[in-house]
């Protein structure tokens, strides 16, 4: 008698095939998110200063982080 092979999806199969659509996935998205991201800040605000030099957050972490000479 010949044995017939189950029709049943095995672990290493699963694994490869989740994998093979995991890098399809990505390749796919990869494309839409640089578009998206790209429209996000125009030049201008991109240059401008992110924080204010002078506040007591900053001069706080300037003071906090000087090293003793």
């Amino acid at each position: 008698m010949k044995r017939e092979r189950k029709a049943t999806l095995g672990r290493r199969e699963f694994l490869r095939t989740l994998g093979a659509g995991a890098t399809v996935a990505a390749a796919t998205a990869a494309p839409l998110a640089n578009e998206a991201r790209a429209d996000s800040e125009s030049t201008d605000e991109k240059r401008k200063a992110r924080y204010q030099a002078n506040s007591q957050e900053v001069q706080t972490f300037y003071r906090v982080n000087r090293y003793p000479s």
